[in-house]
């Protein structure tokens, strides 16, 4: 099971060099570029552990995947996310979001349907967690 959050989510993962070309097209377009990571990818969990600082004014690509290589380094084990804000509006806005880094092991998640008082149907999204590996 793959998580599908983001941009490019239904594509295969991105290579270092795609991930290198998105980044210079944010910086291009003037956006602060930010790094997240987290062990909790929940579709409702939208506050990530912040890597850093949001990376104003940068020009190069090249500082922000030192800084992805050194979270890959410590988180590697975790999803790690790109984000470019855009503030030309005075307020800062996503306008791109994607993974850059799964965990070996992809969290699995579960849709619960429940019957409830006459005819209403409630649903959740469930954690599962993943099977032990049989020796």
């Amino acid at each position: 099971m793959k998580l599908t959050q983001g941009c490019f989510s239904f594509l295969p993962d991105l290579t270092d060099d795609q991930i290198t070309k998105q980044v210079q097209y944010c910086l291009t377009n003037g956006w602060a570029v930010n790094i997240e990571f987290t062990d909790d990818p929940h579709p409702r969990n939208t506050y990530w552990e912040m890597w850093g600082l949001p990376m104003f004014d940068l020009q190069d690509a090249a500082g922000v995947m030192m800084e992805l290589a050194e979270c890959r380094r410590v988180y590697g084990d975790r999803y790690i996310r790109l984000s470019g804000f855009d503030s030309s509006h005075g307020w800062e806005s996503v306008r791109i979001s994607f993974i850059v880094n799964r965990p070996p092991q992809e969290a699995e998640f579960e849709l619960v349907r429940q019957e409830v008082g006459g005819r209403a149907i409630r649903y959740a999204t469930v954690r599962r967690q993943p099977a032990l590996a049989s020796t």
